[in-house]
């Protein structure tokens, strides 16, 4: 799995002219599945993002997960960080999982941080989605699971 993380000050997803989601202080999470992803691959990355102490703590240190500066966390499916750029301008993504699977797994990752007491917003699995957010910072981190050595 491949997530792009961004400390927010505020985000909203709006979905055909509407506001479909919106959160308050927290993360924002542009979440891709790819192929060949297991359910220990969520987990791992369920934990990295729930635990990520990037929020500022007393002393203005980066110390603070999610939970413990009470935020919350927008979800949005974003198969585009699968694209591959080897050769070429047009970006492929052959590498990302299949969307039936892709959005199990986007469900079930949802799940596992709600799970957590997180407060947890989405945006819809394959949708045209504007996301608007404040970038708090700007704090922005590149999770991976390709780079979890214990895989």
């Amino acid at each position: 799995m491949r997530a792009l993380v961004q400390r927010v000050g505020e985000c909203s997803v709006t979905i055909g002219g509407s506001v479909h989601s919106r959160i308050e202080r927290g993360l924002l999470v542009f979440l891709c599945a790819m192929s060949g992803d297991s359910e220990k691959d969520q987990i791992w990355m369920v934990n990295k993002i729930a635990g990520l102490r990037i929020f500022r703590d007393d002393a203005g240190k980066m110390n603070r997960s999610v939970t413990d500066a009470g935020g919350q966390i927008m979800v949005v499916s974003q198969f585009t960080l699968s694209a591959r750029l080897e050769s070429g301008f047009r970006p492929g993504f052959t590498g990302a999982m299949p969307p039936g699977e892709a959005e199990a797994m986007y469900e079930d990752f949802i799940r596992r941080l709600r799970e957590r007491g997180i407060h947890v917003e989405t945006g819809v699995f394959g949708a045209d989605m504007s996301v608007n957010l404040v970038n708090d910072g700007p704090v922005t981190i590149w999770v991976d699971t390709a780079a979890n050595s214990s895989r």
